[in-house]
């Protein structure tokens, strides 16, 4: 299977998700050296869940980000747009509310959520330009759907791979990105070319400020983010006002 380049061919993108939904999870805490259980941690804390909450979790794949949100007492909505991934999922935590959605075009009514996050796909939004039938990146319409469907006075809550804020580090980190990632997941993962898509599209992707001037600029308000392991990963916050 050819990797999807940056264009993000809706079709080519769900194709390689599909591909490696069997071991997801455990190529993430590999590649991420086993920070991914730890920010998911710190994740759910800046969303608070609890009984009577309702949640919407975008691109939750095989469910791993909506798990501790229910066994808070969440009720919790784990959307993709892989039928993989959810396939992957419904196996996995059967006990979740998997379905098939896409974030462009949320098939909810609006004002109905109380939280709506999504983990690591953002960057993989996508819309076409009718004149070129090209897909182009389209997380602003993302963003914007996803506030319709909140209720005044709700969140949004971005959790994205970033740019690391310390220099040195930075430099480091994208050269293991680049380099040693897609190295390591042709030993481990099922397609590798999907992770080099991965390390592509989190160079190309906005830095914490950018992103969080890209939210405001989708209607929502008191935007905040807070860095993890140095900003490799960011977690953004706004309110529906």
């Amino acid at each position: 299977m050819s990797r999807a380049n940056l264009n993000k061919d809706p079709d080519e993108v769900a194709a390689m998700f599909d591909g490696v939904a069997k071991r997801y999870d455990l190529v993430n805490d590999l590649l991420s050296l086993g920070r991914t259980k730890a920010w998911r941690k710190a994740a759910t804390k800046i969303i608070a869940p609890k009984p009577g909450m309702v949640i919407l979790d975008l691109a939750a794949g095989p469910g791993s980000s909506s798990e501790p949100l229910f066994k808070a007492g969440a009720t919790v909505f784990a959307t993709d747009f892989s039928e993989g991934m959810l396939a992957q999922g419904r196996k996995a935590r059967p006990y979740l509310n998997f379905s098939k959605a896409d974030a462009l075009n949320l098939p909810f009514e609006a004002d109905k959520f109380d939280v709506v996050t999504i983990s690591y796909g953002l960057r993989n939004t996508v819309d076409f330009d009718k004149a070129l039938a090209e897909a182009t990146v389209d997380f602003d319409k993302a963003l914007a759907e996803a506030r319709r469907v909140t209720k005044p006075g709700g969140r949004m809550v971005v959790v994205e791979f970033s740019h690391p804020t310390w220099r040195p580090f930075r430099t480091i980190y994208t050269e293991y990105l680049m380099r040693l990632l897609p190295a390591i997941a042709k030993k481990t993962a099922s397609n590798p070319d999907a992770y080099i898509y991965l390390a592509e599209s989190i160079r190309a992707w906005p830095d914490q400020a950018a992103l969080a001037a890209r939210m405001e600029k989708a209607g929502w308000t008191g935007v905040t983010w807070k860095n993890l392991t140095f900003g490799i990963v960011a977690v953004h916050s706004g309110i529906k006002g």
